[in-house]
């Protein structure tokens, strides 16, 4: 399972990339593997206000649905419309094509997982 070091993650199996105060949200690899073949996904509006911890989106595969949480505090600023149109590329590149939203940051993230963080995490449930 990939779990690139130069991202942050969360317990909900969430990465974060965050640059010049903006964050980059995804599922990672062992979240999109977990679900399997992705069907659809309900992504926050641009403009929408996010706090950490909280629901904004959803991603429903032929397994199961899935809450997507805020890892951060923030504004969201642009959501991937390709991840919407074409839901599979978030099973195929989680990390690249498939990044589901973009958070203008309101402040400094607190709580996020360093990849060994999130690896011992994902081991504890496998």
């Amino acid at each position: 399972m990939s779990v690139p070091a130069e991202l942050n993650y969360t317990k909900e199996h969430e990465w974060v990339a965050i640059n010049d105060g903006v964050a980059t949200v995804g599922i990672t690899a062992y979240a999109a593997e977990a679900l399997g073949d992705i069907v659809f996904v309900d992504l926050p509006e641009t403009g929408a206000t996010v706090a950490a911890g909280d629901t904004c989106g959803e991603v429903e595969s032929t397994k199961s649905v899935s809450d997507i949480y805020a890892p951060v505090n923030g504004e969201v600023v642009d959501t991937n419309q390709d991840a919407v149109d074409n839901p599979e590329i978030i099973g195929e590149d989680p990390y690249g094509r498939g990044w589901l939203f973009k958070v203008e940051l309101a402040e400094d993230p607190a709580d996020l997982l360093t990849p060994e963080q999130y690896t011992q995490v994902t081991e504890g449930e496998g």
